[in-house]
């Protein structure tokens, strides 16, 4: 029996032991590359980029493919991930109660607005929209739900760095930046928007477009989530509420999930 088992585990350095599922291991190797390759890729694509060969990847895509983590393009023969990845995700984390919780708070703030709105939670060294409402007026400006977000150079990034622990914040900003004059403006960048309770900033992807965003607390006090708004001025008219309006909208919003989720009144400091 222990020869069985010791067959199945690698030794780390200092006497660990490892166990080894190389199946399960390639499988999540296709669906991390498979992540940044929206136009997909074939079966020997992926071998090349694993550096494994094509029947050890064939037999794990067909597995995969049939379980419908993944999905063939008919015309090109390119696998892509499916929202079956997304599905989980969602249900095995916190995020479908937040965005759950959430959901009533951001239809009120749009339709107030006029202005989209999305939920932005921390995924270890990037962020993840998990919810989104989008404007109800004609003409609007979404974030996709999935979409990741760059946490040194976004707004919603920012809020979710200035609010978690110090030691966590800086070492995930020495790797996203290194160790230079970036990693020093970064953190300066930080203790000001946790002064101040919120970030506004323009948008790093879409220029005309000014983001907002507040934090949004859980019932243990730590953060929970950046609620954010790209703001997009209008000129037909239909503008509901100015930058500084709807930035008090998007506070009292951030306040009133902080609230639902149990969170005391008083975690984010004052404006």
């Amino acid at each position: 029996m222990a020869k069985t088992e010791q067959a199945g585990t690698d030794q780390r350095e200092g006497g660990g032991r490892s166990y080894s599922a190389p199946a399960l291991e390639k499988g999540f190797d296709i669906l991390e590359l498979l992540a940044d390759e929206q136009g997909g890729l074939t079966i020997s694509e992926i071998a090349a980029r694993l550096g494994r060969s094509i029947s050890e990847v064939f037999r794990v895509i067909i597995v995969m493919e049939r379980r419908l983590w993944l999905r063939k393009n008919p015309g090109n023969d390119r696998y892509s991930v499916t929202y079956r990845a997304l599905d989980v995700a969602f249900r095995a984390t916190p995020a479908q109660t937040l965005s759950q919780a959430a959901a009533p708070v951001m239809f009120d703030l749009a339709a107030a607005t006029n202005q989209s709105c999305h939920l932005v939670v921390r995924a270890q060294d990037r962020g993840i929209v998990v919810h989104r409402q989008e404007s109800p007026a004609a003409v609007g400006f979404a974030i996709r739900l999935g979409t990741s977000v760059d946490l040194a150079v976004s707004c919603s990034g920012h809020v979710l760095l200035a609010f978690a622990p110090a030691e966590r914040r800086q070492q995930i900003l020495i790797g996203l930046l290194g160790s230079g004059p970036a990693l020093r403006s970064a953190l300066k960048r930080l203790d000001t928007v946790r002064a101040q309770g919120f970030e506004m900033q323009p948008s790093a992807r879409t220029n005309g477009v000014t983001d907002l965003s507040y934090p949004v607390f859980g019932f243990d006090g730590q953060l929970a989530a950046a609620m954010t708004i790209p703001f997009l001025a209008m000129i037909d008219g239909s503008q509901l509420t100015d930058l500084e309006q709807t930035g008090q909208a998007l506070r009292d919003a951030a306040a009133r999930l902080t609230a639902e989720l149990g969170g005391p009144p008083d975690t984010a400091p004052d404006a």
